[in-house]
């Protein structure tokens, strides 16, 4: 009788031992894992702070003005240049 109790208990014991290295090895797994993210979503934060960096130089009035005249052959709107439109002339 205390054979088989022993060795029930040795089972037991041999399955928790099993289920505690698996334990550790899923743990040791998702920790890896997050630590992947994690250095994703940092590399992902210097791209999006490079990108607002981008897009806010882009966006400036001066360069915008430099393409247009280079690109575009566009001159600075001057009074000589525009022309008013009146009601009577308009008809």
């Amino acid at each position: 009788m205390s054979g088989k109790i022993n060795l029930v208990l040795t089972v037991l014991l041999v399955g928790c031992g099993l289920s505690l290295v698996n334990a550790q090895y899923q743990a040791r797994r998702l920790f890896i894992e997050l630590e992947r993210t994690q250095a994703q979503a940092r590399q992902l934060d210097i791209e999006w702070a490079q990108l607002q960096l981008d897009q806010s130089t882009l966006g400036k009035h001066a360069r915008i003005e430099e393409i247009a005249r280079r690109d575009l052959n566009m001159t600075q709107l001057t009074a000589a240049r525009t022309q008013y439109l009146t009601p009577e002339h308009a008809k």
